[in-house]
């Protein structure tokens, strides 16, 4: 378990993490989002010790993480797959950090083999490709049969088939009674693999909760519908207590109608209907609206033919 309260780092003038306080529990995978130059990064290196908090607290299994005797038993990281000596084999990498802590060969094997990296096992580190970086340190997380794990970006450079591969070992983690704490840009994957989502913006706390929660808070689901007389149906289905937008001339898009309900309206008032497709929530769109006005760097959208 993570729990953080009130940790706050500033660097002089500047506070990359402001005052949050979050529970990452066992059992599950917490995704941790944000847009860059929020703060996570900032977060999960207080949360290894990495940084020293400036104020507030965080603690690993109840313990700040440098209190723990054997802290790789404990916390299991991830958060640069670069840091690696590059003239060392992957099993040499690994075997010289078990080494230091106490630590036997069989478990080397073991997460080679966990993570795939059999067949490159004996092989330079430094001519490996950035997926095969992030197998050997997601390898070197894993080492001490950690209780915790924080991994910050872990499917960066790895094939579809790798991403998957991630998604079910994670969650099999998670079911074993671990506590995953992860970080990703890739919104979609992250909405298959974690059970709750932490958002973090401008170093605050803009959201943390279900994945479905965070889904239906920032809109949720709508039915898409193009008819050509969209303006008397607006008109019927505002009736119905329905939130409808005019997407375009011949285009609506309704919340708080089913899409069954919306043909039997529209059916009974002898208006055609070309188009009814229902549009489920994604943890993309949910993830935009939360971070909205908390990216630090924003592009200005100029449209033809308007001036610069």
């Amino acid at each position: 378990m993570i729990e953080a309260h009130s940790l706050t780092k500033r660097y002089g003038a500047k506070t990359a993490v402001d005052a949050i306080s979050f529970t990452a529990r066992p059992g599950l995978v917490t995704g941790f989002l944000g847009p860059n130059g929020a703060g996570k990064t900032t977060t999960m290196r207080m949360i290894v010790g990495l940084d020293r908090p400036s104020g507030g607290s965080v603690t690993v299994n109840g313990k700040p993480y440098a209190e723990h005797r054997a802290p790789r038993h404990q916390v299991g990281a991830l958060l640069d797959a670069t840091a690696v000596h590059a003239g060392r084999s992957a099993r040499n990498h690994l075997l010289a950090i078990a080494a230091t802590h106490r630590m036997g060969t069989n478990r080397v094997d073991e997460v080679i083999g966990m993570t795939g990296l059999e067949s490159v096992a004996r092989k330079r580190v430094g001519g490996f490709s950035l997926g095969m970086g992030q197998r050997l340190g997601l390898a070197v997380a894993l080492l001490g049969d950690p209780a915790t794990l924080i991994l910050d970006e872990p499917v960066n450079g790895l094939d579809p088939e790798g991403v998957a591969w991630v998604r079910v070992f994670l969650r099999s983690l998670a079911a074993e009674g671990r506590t995953v704490f992860l970080s990703s840009h890739l919104m979609s994957e992250m909405a298959q693999t974690a059970d709750h989502i932490i958002v973090l913006g401008r170093g605050r706390i803009v959201a943390d909760a279900p994945v479905g929660d965070i889904l239906a808070r920032a809109g949720g689901d709508f039915v898409r519908v193009r008819s050509p007389e969209v303006v008397r149906l607006a008109a019927i289905l505002e009736a119905e207590v329905g939130a409808v937008t005019l997407e375009g001339p011949d285009l609506l898009s309704v919340t708080g109608i089913a899409a069954r309900r919306i043909a039997e309206l529209a059916a009974g008032a002898g208006i055609a209907v070309y188009e009814l497709t229902p549009i489920a929530g994604s943890l993309e769109a949910a993830y935009m609206t939360l971070t909205r006005s908390e990216v630090e760097y924003q592009t200005t959208q100029t449209r033809a033919g308007e001036n610069r």
